[in-house]
């Protein structure tokens, strides 16, 4: 009788532990859904599924209300003792039609995105799948609220909002990928990122500094990549995927892999990816002043000017690249979390395509202007605790190291002296955030956070006729910035239908640079500098029912100055000299958001906001002294002195719209449009239009999804940029825009029309295809140097285990 009780004891034991598994499935497909989200505000639990479908809900055992959440499906809400009489099996239809998505990083913790009052963004998945972004660059697009330029094919610079570069910030698993040498220029660093390793991508629109700290003044781009799974069973969870992909307009070549095997406290999962693109081809369709039927060879020991027997193909477009990852994650129990990600991005050398295209005395200028390997490696060390402590319910610490090196290889046509300018950062931070629910209206997210920046650059000059090397001038100085932060964010439900948000943040910043007057006489030879910046949030979502969500957020955010910034000494030209100025301070930027977001009759999704941005002590170059002199001998010549300095203002205003439509029969119909205007003082006082305020764009999409077939049809468009509409800085650039009726330089308006198709054979197949451009339009991105690919077919084949 006895061993019977105990055997009876076990066989109750080990239903319940099953019974603690839920598995989320489609409601048409049947299939498994990862990346669910299961959350609950009593008890505070918070979980995701599996890629089996799978979590484990034992933390929420008595709660009455479970809201399951995954992006592009209808939440569901379930007591955890009718999941139990559901025996632990839900299925979520599918719908665009819904105004609370979970948002996992785009603010550092799980919120809900309608309590948030800026405007996040997050990029499905499926959309991921069915689009089959080339990089991370383009993933970003699929938000169709990112406007992406680009130089060069291997590259990729956002604008959003006016803002783009260093007033934009980026963050992988949490931590911050911007350098002390991100530049008021063009960056191509996210390219660095694998978009077949990344989980979630979210956009933050609008101040972020309260939270991130410098740089995010326009939005937070925050990426989320592969987290190791651990096995909710007594066999190892083994799971994966393989893909490979080509394109005609570049004959891409891509393969990746990744395998997840997880037991019930350790896992592990590893990622590996390899693209190899060719020379793009651009449109048959459009403006002739974008061709340049010709590149440059170097034929026995001189530089011939070849025609080309395609004038569609941009060369030198063509580049490959490598992307490696590997993470490790230890769970000994309910309360520690241990993940480790080690990460590391490789590419070749490749051409700076619209630097290629500048003309010299009737001639090409360059023979050579390369981009070296952009290289990128990451150390990553993620410890969650959570528990009912007095000070707090979650703590997470990050520890990072990150190692950049990006270089710039450069030869006049028939000059036999190539330079090289090598940058190397060195990027270490230490951020502890926490979180403390005071009860269950009111939340408390606060933290620390410590940045390091050692930043090395080398200059090199090559004779190609012998191979011969000697120094030449770097780029930068060798220089350390460090930024020093605190920061507090209060989060208030005053009742169902109204939550508030404040937050404030001080950040100290301190940077040290060292000069070399070897090749350049300055007449100094180190700049410091050592300043603060206190910023601040307040913001609400008001709603007033489940189909009408109302917000409002006026926030404050900065830009302490780097070493780019205090690198424009080497700008000095004859006449004049710039020097460092060390009372410098941090560049300033005062936004409001209003947003309205409504649905009607679960048929129609209407998204509106709307925003203004004043961006006060921007940094221009102005007329300066030197120990009381305005003007010094530089270079054996009298030289005016100037020095960066907190003069300038600009302002930024727009409207995002976002409209989805639930059709019969299986088809969805959605766009999103984006106007942003903007003005900007410059180095001499003037008033120019923005730079980064990209034109009118958009994209709109007609879908049909059925079982497991998916369609869309959609086209991307931009409006015309005019000659006097152009910035200042950029009018006279004839290598980028095209010539307008009076000869002048300007952006056409554009469009492309493009489907894709995604099937599903089989739980473990899917297959991908699509006509991207199919009207073969040769367009050009405002302010790109580079085309946009021509008519473009291409293939994907995807397995998932």
């Amino acid at each position: 009788m006895k061993n019977f009780l105990v055997l009876m004891l076990l066989l109750i034991v080990s239903s319940m532990a099953k019974a603690q598994t839920i598995t989320v499935k489609d409601r048409d497909t049947k299939l498994p859904l990862e990346l669910v989200t299961l959350s609950s505000i009593s008890p505070n639990a918070y979980a995701t599924t599996n890629a089996k479908g799978q979590a484990d809900i034992s933390a929420f055992q008595g709660a009455e209300k479970i809201v399951i959440r995954r992006l592009g499906h209808k939440p569901v809400s379930k007591s955890y003792e009718i999941l139990i009489l559901d025996s632990m099996v839900v299925y979520l239809e599918h719908s665009n039609l819904n105004l609370d998505e979970v948002v996992v990083s785009g603010t550092r913790w799980n919120q809900i995105s309608t309590n948030v009052p800026s405007k996040i963004v997050a990029i499905s998945t499926e959309d991921v799948e069915l689009q089959n972004p080339q990089t991370a660059a383009d993933l970003l697009t699929l938000s169709g609220k990112v406007y992406v330029q680009k130089s060069q094919q291997g590259g990729g610079s956002p604008m959003i909002r006016g803002f783009a570069t260093n007033r934009l910030l980026y963050t992988v698993d949490g931590v911050r990928m911007n350098t002390a040498i991100f530049r008021g220029g063009n960056i191509q660093n996210v390219i660095s990122l694998d978009p077949f390793a990344t989980e979630s991508t979210e956009v933050l629109f609008g101040p972020g500094s309260v939270i991130y700290g410098s740089d995010a003044i326009g939005g937070v781009m925050s990426f989320q990549t592969l987290t190791p799974q651990l096995s909710l069973a007594d066999k190892p969870l083994i799971s994966g995927k393989a893909s490979t992909r080509f394109a005609s307009a570049n004959k891409e070549k891509t393969g990746h892999f990744d395998v997840n095997v997880g037991w019930k406290k350790w896992s592990l999962v590893s990622s590996v990816s390899y693209w190899d693109y060719d020379d793009l081809r651009q449109g048959s369709h459009g403006p002739d002043d974008y061709l340049k039927p010709y590149h440059v060879e170097r034929v026995d020991g001189l530089d011939l000017v070849v025609s080309q027997s395609d004038p569609l193909l941009q060369v030198p477009s063509a580049y490959s690249q490598i992307n490696f990852m590997q993470k490790v994650r230890f769970k000994p129990n309910e309360n520690w979390d241990f993940q480790y990600g080690f990460h590391y991005s490789e590419t070749s050398t490749y051409g700076r395509y619209d630097r290629h295209n500048r003309v010299r005395d009737g001639t090409v200028r360059y023979a050579e202007w390369n981009y070296g390997p952009q290289k990128w490696m990451m150390n990553n060390l993620n410890i969650t605790h959570t528990g009912e402590h007095s000070a707090y319910d979650q703590m997470t610490i990050r520890l990072a190291q990150q190692a950049f090196e990006e270089s710039r290889i450069d030869r006049d046509f028939n000059d036999d002296d190539r330079t090289t300018n090598t940058e190397e950062v060195a990027a270490y931070s230490v951020n502890v955030d926490f979180m403390k629910a005071l009860n269950s209206n009111h939340k408390l997210f606060y933290g620390v956070e410590y940045i390091r920046n050692d930043v090395t650059s080398k200059g090199l000059i090559t004779d190609i006729t012998n191979n011969l090397s000697e120094a030449g001038p770097s780029r930068y100085p060798q220089a350390t910035w460090a930024s020093m932060a605190v920061y507090v964010n209060d989060e208030y439900t005053v009742s169902e239908k109204f939550t508030a948000q404040a937050g404030l943040r001080y950040n100290q910043f301190k940077l040290d640079a060292e000069f070399d007057d070897t090749f350049y006489p300055f007449p100094f030879m180190e700049a410091n500098l050592n300043n603060g910046a206190l910023t601040g949030s307040l913001g609400g979502v008001y709603r007033p029912s489940d189909t009408w969500v109302l917000n409002a957020n006026f926030g404050t955010a900065f830009r302490s100055p780097n070493v780019d910034d205090i690198g424009k000494v080497f700008d000095s030209e004859p006449g004049t000299v710039t020097i460092p100025n060390p009372n410098l301070d941090a560049e300033y930027a005062y936004n409001i958001d209003l947003g309205v977001a409504k649905v009607f009759n679960d048929f129609l999704k209407l998204d509106v906001t709307g925003y203004y941005t004043i961006l006060k002590n921007a940094m221009v170059r102005r007329d300066y002294q030197l120990n009381g002199q305005d003007s010094i001998i530089y270079d054996g010549e009298l030289s005016q002195v100037q020095a960066l300095q907190n003069a300038a203002k600009a302002n930024v205003y727009g409207v995002q719209l976002g409209l989805e439509v639930k059709l019969p029969a299986g088809f969805n119909l959605s766009s999103d449009l984006n106007f942003q205007k903007g003005e900007e003082e410059v180095d001499d006082g003037t008033t120019s239009a923005s730079r980064h305020a990209a034109p009118l764009f958009g994209v709109s999409r007609l879908g049909f999804k059925a079982d497991k077939l998916n369609l869309q049809l959609y086209s991307t468009y931009q409006s015309e940029r005019k000659f006097d509409d152009l910035p200042v800085s950029e009018q006279s650039k004839d290598e980028i825009y095209a010539k307008d009726s009076h000869g002048n330089n300007y952006s056409p308006a554009w469009y492309t029309l493009n489907f894709k198709a995604m099937y599903q054979y089989t739980e473990t197949f899917t297959m991908s295809a699509g006509l991207e451009n199919i009207t073969d339009q040769r367009y050009r991105p405002f302010s790109s140097g580079l085309s946009g690919p021509g008519r473009n077919f291409l293939l994907s084949l995807t397995a998932n285990f």
